[in-house]
């Protein structure tokens, strides 16, 4: 049971707006990049950005706890 509560705070921490952003753009880059619209260069640093951002606050909030 409590292996199982785990897994359920870790879901459940992972979903928020920071996540939920980062996967919307994620994929909505992705897609253009794959229909032309956008080349993998541009993909690659749009990425980059997005990630390093995404990583980046979630160190920091470790870091202040």
């Amino acid at each position: 049971m409590n292996v199982i509560s785990n897994l359920f705070k870790k879901i459940t921490e992972l979903i928020n707006v920071k996540s939920i952003i980062t996967i919307i753009l994620t994929v909505v880059f992705g897609v253009l990049s794959e229909r032309g619209d956008i080349s993998s260069e541009q993909f690659l640093t749009i990425f980059t950005v997005i990630v390093s951002f995404y990583f980046g606050t979630q160190l920091q909030k470790k870091e202040n706890k």
